[in-house]
């Protein structure tokens, strides 16, 4: 019966110790509850005042914002022109009429200045040379004896002084067919690398037409003719991009010549722009777009072409603005300045830090509820 008793009891003990296990699993849990209660009303709050989506009604309009940011704004001039290089010349014969004889060069070699590149026939003016050079011999040795009897008190002093004048007389003629037997050869007029060679061994040259272009490409310039309207807006110095479409490469430069003279018959005026820096398969008259900064701000606001929208007024722009715990779009009418590559330039209307709407913009109301 004793033994029952301590049974019993021991019982009694086992299951109230349970019970104060559950009741203090229960206090823990219940106090976990209130901690996690109080961080969702802390998240909620912080999302209201953030704007967050999650916290706004959800049948506003759904948008996308951008915090408007100072930046620099520049705006170009863009002309198409041609790359040349800074020596590019075209070279032909020197005489009336002239046969080839001998080509001692092939396009793409590269020449010195004064080197021979072609030979015209010159046998007639080589045999009258010939001539020359022993008539020249003949006086330069009557020249010389006269002199010398004429030292020693020899001789007439007229006698002297004909031999003199037959000697300076023959070396002028043989200096001037010696000019013209060098003139049946052409030479290069500059170092730099043969670019055309158009010439035959037996084709019959005139004299004035280029046959062979040589181009110096050590300094690059690029050519561009500039409407009469941006006269006054470039000037030698300035900065300018050069845009080679074919190498789809991009290159700084600046303006070192601008033409002070209008082409009258297409108002245009002519510019060259040297290139920077070294930039490899350039070739000659390679079509180009030569981009002139004419305008350029520090610290401004800009904004894509695309979000401006017009009515009757003007420009405008939505904005989202707070509106008790909603946002709503707001109608904000700009003043707009100069554009470029798909960006304006805001002038008036807009301030750092105003949330621009730059989705969903389009349907917009002034005051209509929106969420992002």
């Amino acid at each position: 019966m004793k033994t029952k008793v301590l049974s019993f009891l021991l019982l009694l003990l086992i299951a109230a110790s349970c019970s104060s296990n559950k009741q203090a699993q229960l206090d823990k849990l219940k106090q976990q509850q209130q901690t996690i209660s109080d961080q969702i009303k802390t998240i909620q709050k912080s999302l209201t005042a953030s704007g967050d989506s999650s916290n706004v009604d959800k049948n506003a309009t759904l948008v996308a914002v951008s915090p408007l940011q100072t930046s620099t704004f520049s705006h170009y001039i863009e002309v198409f022109g041609k790359l040349d290089g800074d020596q590019n010349i075209g070279v032909g014969a020197r005489i009336p009429f002239g046969t080839v004889e001998e080509v001692y060069a092939k396009v793409g070699d590269k020449v010195s200045k004064d080197q021979v590149l072609v030979k015209l026939e010159n046998e007639a003016i080589k045999k009258q040379l010939n001539d020359m050079e022993t008539g020249l011999k003949f006086t330069t040795d009557i020249y010389n004896k006269q002199k010398a009897l004429w030292e020693q008190k020899v001789g007439s002093e007229v006698q002297f002084i004909q031999a003199k004048t037959n000697k300076e007389s023959m070396e002028a003629r043989y200096a001037s067919v010696k000019e013209q037997l060098d003139m049946y050869l052409i030479k290069s007029p500059i170092n730099g690398t043969i670019e055309e060679l158009n010439v035959k061994i037996g084709q019959t040259l005139a004299q004035g037409a280029p046959v062979i272009r040589v181009v110096n490409f050590t300094s690059v310039k690029v050519v561009a003719d500039l409407a009469e309207s941006y006269a006054t807006h470039v000037n030698v110095g300035d900065k300018v991009l050069i845009y080679f479409p074919d190498l789809k490469t991009e290159a700084p430069a600046s303006i070192n010549f601008s033409s002070r003279y209008i082409n009258p018959v297409n108002r245009t005026f002519a510019v060259e722009a040297h290139l920077m820096k070294e930039i490899p398969s350039l070739k000659a008259n390679m079509v180009v777009v030569l981009k002139i900064n004419d305008y350029k701000s520090e610290k401004t606001l800009a904004i894509p072409v695309d979000l401006l929208q017009n009515d009757q007024h003007g420009s405008f722009v939505f904005l989202a603005q707070k509106n008790s715990a909603n946002f709503v779009a707001r109608k904000v009418p700009v003043q707009i300045g100069q554009s470029y590559a798909g960006i304006t330039e805001i002038v008036k209307g807009l301030k750092p830090g105003d949330s621009l709407i730059t989705i969903g913009y389009q349907d917009l109301e002034d005051g209509e509820a929106i969420r992002f």
